[in-house]
C-alpha cells in the first residue's frame, strides 16, 4: 500500500492544481483499465481516495479563510 501523502502542507492554489492533476489521472487510469485490465488496479482506487483527501483539505482551507 502506498504511503499516504500529506497534502495539509498546500496552499490552496497548489491544491487546486493537484486535484485538477490527479482527476486527469483518474480519467486516465479508467479508461486504460477498461482498454486492458491494469497490473495494479489498485491504482484506482487509491487516486480515488487522494482526491477525496485534497478536497477535504481544499474545504478546510476555504472553511478558515471565511
Amino acid at each position: 500500500m502506498a504511503k499516504k501523502e500529506n497534502f495539509s502542507a498546500l496552499s490552496a492554489d497548489e491544491l487546486r492544481s493537484r486535484l485538477s492533476e490527479e482527476k486527469a489521472r483518474l480519467d486516465k487510469i479508467k479508461f486504460a483499465h477498461a482498454v486492458t485490465p491494469l497490473t495494479n488496479p489498485m491504482e484506482v482506487r487509491e487516486t480515488r481516495r487522494n482526491i477525496a483527501r485534497l478536497n477535504t483539505e481544499l474545504r478546510k482551507k476555504e472553511l478558515a479563510t471565511a
